[in-house]
Parts: structure tokens; sequence; C-alpha cells
């Protein structure tokens, strides 16, 4: 009987992959932070006869067209530049994801697509390009950051297709609530608002609002948030395609609402909010504000995942199984 070759797994085991929402741009962070929060996509896949997708939860209909899917499509791709076969698969999907409304749903598909190449490809990517390869397709790498590391991380790209990240976890308790309103935004659109050149004194209080930021985040002190968020280079410029944003920024300082910022390119906002406050009340309060601005959205509470798309279990398993059966492999460097 032949011998299975050395440096592989068998490629008929499925794999599940359980990967988290984002927030990025945090303010003044623009291209260059991001968070993961606790909503998810979760996909199991195995090999088949021909493509499937089984799709539930938010957006299924959507996230079950085989036609235009960024999973698949990405999933060919990287495959087809390996010069690796393309193994059919079925999928399972369980989305929690807003998609097109600023919740990192792209870059977590891509990032999907690039673990299962890797996986039914049998071949091995360190973190830094694995999300180098998601943050080239995505034209920003802090999405595709904190969706695989989990946390929060500063991200930016070393290469065209590697990545080099800081990942940190913040100090306490950071509750949150997503404010989704019922219409999408493409990220297209939201770019096509910015202009072309900055103000120096807009660019340096965003360099310094940046700084806070992460001292706000390192030290727990969510009492620097509500200047810590202050931004003059995309949201000022987005606020009209963005109606949820000026109107729950009447808001910082009362009801428990310690900031507010646009959820990537919006339109969904993230607020922070005082772990003290009663969510029942703070979203009360909310809703009934928006109300008086006629405006609506969804309200979830959430809070940072400390847990990226790479924490699953299929995952650890097989990054260990490869490892250990091959040689001279780069490790990923990524995790600070």
């Amino acid at each position: 009987m032949a011998k299975s070759p050395k440096n592989t797994w068998p490629r008929q085991r499925s794999l599940e992959l359980v990967l988290p929402a984002t927030s990025a741009n945090l303010g003044p962070a623009f291209d260059s932070a991001a968070l993961a929060f606790s909503l998810y996509l979760t996909i199991k896949a195995h090999p088949a006869a021909d493509f499937s997708i089984a799709a539930k939860g938010r957006d299924a209909q959507l996230c079950a067209a085989l036609e235009n899917n960024l999973v698949l499509d990405t999933y060919r791709d990287i495959l087809r530049a390996e010069r690796k076969p393309v193994v059919p698969l079925a999928l399972q999907l369980r989305n929690e994801i807003p998609i097109g409304k600023g919740c990192g749903s792209s870059a977590a598909a891509r990032l999907a697509g690039i673990a299962l190449a890797i996986h039914f490809g049998d071949f091995r990517w360190p973190d830094t390009r694995i999300i180098g390869e998601a943050a080239r397709r995505e034209h920003h790498p802090d999405n595709a950051a904190a969706c695989w590391m989990g946390g929060l991380v500063v991200a930016r790209m070393n290469r065209e297709n590697e990545s080099q990240i800081v990942r940190f976890e913040p100090k306490g308790n950071w509750p949150l609530l997503l404010a989704i309103p019922p219409e999408s935004l493409s990220t297209e659109e939201a770019r096509r608002v910015l202009p072309a050149q900055y103000s120096r004194s807009d660019v340096i209080a965003n360099v310094q609002n940046s700084m806070f930021l992460l001292a706000a985040f390192s030290q727990g002190r969510r009492d620097l948030l509500p200047t810590a968020l202050a931004d003059r280079v995309h949201q000022p410029y987005r606020a009209h395609l963005c109606p949820l944003l000026p109107a729950l920024q009447q808001l910082v300082g009362s009801y428990g609402v310690a900031g507010v910022a646009l959820s990537g390119a919006g339109p969904s906002v993230l607020i922070f909010l005082d772990p003290n406050s009663t969510l029942k009340k703070v979203s009360a309060a909310i809703a009934t504000h928006l109300k008086s601005h006629d405006l609506a959205a969804e309200l979830l509470l959430t809070e940072i995942s400390a847990r990226g798309a790479r924490e699953g279990k299929d995952w650890r398993k097989k990054q260990t199984n490869h490892s250990s059966n091959s040689r001279g492999t780069a490790n990923s460097s990524s995790r600070n």
C-alpha cells in the first residue's frame, strides 16, 4: 500500500471557521486600527462533487448565492494563484454580521476564502501573509487584521501582500452597542466623498486623537473617549451618508454613552457604553432620541471579541499538524 506523502493532512477533513465582525477606523485612526466584536460568521466546509452553500441567519439569501460570492471567489483565486487544484466544497454558513453596513463582512468573507484555500489546497502561510492577502483585496489592512487576530489591532501594509500588526486586548470591560440602520452603504461610495488633500491642522489633530485613543484602550480610560474619538479625516465628510452618526454624537456624556464612532465606513455606528449603565434604559433613550430625528436603527449589544478567526480549534489543529510535518516553515510574528 502506498504511503501518504509527508507534509500533508487529509483533504477529506472538514474545516470549521468562526470569523468575528469588525469595526475599523475608530474615529481618528483611519485605515490603521480596528477591533473585533462578538457577532460571527460561522462556516463549515467539506469536499463535495459540486459547490453548494446552505446559509442561515442574517442576509441568508445573499450568503447562499453561488455567483459573485466573496468566499468562493477568493478561495478559487488563491488556489489558482498557488497552482493548486480547485476542490469543490459544500459550505454551511451561519451569519450574524450585517452585510454592507461597516461591520467587516467583506473582510470576514475574504479571510474565509483564504483559510479554506490554505486548508484544502494543502499549503501554509503565516498570519502576516494571510492578513496581507485579504488586505490587498480590501485595499486596507485594519478589518482583516482584527478579524483574523481578534481584540484591538493597529495594522499597516509592510509589503504588497504582507502586513505588520500590533494586537492587544483593551484594559477593563468595554460594552458596545451597535446601531444598524436599514440601508446599506458601499465602501466605494463612502470613499468617494473624501477629499484628496487635508490641512496640516486636521492631520495633526487626528494623530493626536489617535494617540489618546490608544491610551484610552490600554489604560481603561473611557473618560478620554469623547475627545479621543474626534475625527477630521472621514467622519465629517460621511455624515450626510450616515445620519445616525451626528444624531448619536449628541448623546455622548449622557444616558451612559461614553463615545460614538462610525463603524468602518458606515452607515452603522459603534456606541461605547459606560459599564455601569443599564442597557434597557440606554437603548430606550437612544431609540427615543433617534425617533425624534426621524431615524431608526436596530440596536445590538456586543463587546470586543478577544477571539479571532485563527483561534478556532480546527485551524489551530491544522497549523500544528502541518508544522510538525514541515521543515523551514515561516512563523508568524504578527501577534504582539
